[in-house]
């Protein structure tokens, strides 16, 4: 895809399978059992976002600007987990740092809620997991 700037990346660690991490991943972000292709769903009333899942990626797109990637990859501990969050605006990209307040703290803020997230991962697979 061209045309995006990253605005922040997280990962972590998890000890388990790559298989077994993707799957319990694709079970907290996606609506139903679709582990493959392009769909369209509705994330809030009345707005849509772009899924796409490809190998071990899920991505999020929606509104003018926001693309969420999550990529569980193989790691020498067991899975790392990555996050990363794109501008993808096709026009007017310089504006959404404007438009958009939240992004004080916004990286801060992604660390912090992939942190949480990570520790609930490890709950639900009875395994260890760390920040990278």
């Amino acid at each position: 895809m061209t045309g995006r700037k990253l605005i922040t990346e997280v990962a972590g660690i998890v000890e388990a399978p790559v298989a077994v991490v993707f799957d319990d991943l694709a079970g907290a972000l996606l609506p139903d059992d679709r582990r493959t292709g392009r769909f369209t769903v509705e994330d809030l009333p009345g707005h849509t976002s772009t899924v796409e899942v490809i190998g071990h990626t899920i991505s999020l797109q929606g509104g003018w600007w926001y693309r969420g990637e999550w990529s569980v990859e193989p790691h020498p501990q067991g899975a790392m987990l990555v996050h990363r969050v794109f501008n993808v605006a096709q026009w007017m990209r310089w504006g959404v740092p404007l438009a958009n307040r939240f992004f004080v703290g916004f990286a801060d803020r992604t660390r912090q809620g992939f942190a949480e997230n990570l520790v609930q991962v490890g709950q639900r697979l009875g395994c260890s997991t760390h920040l990278v």
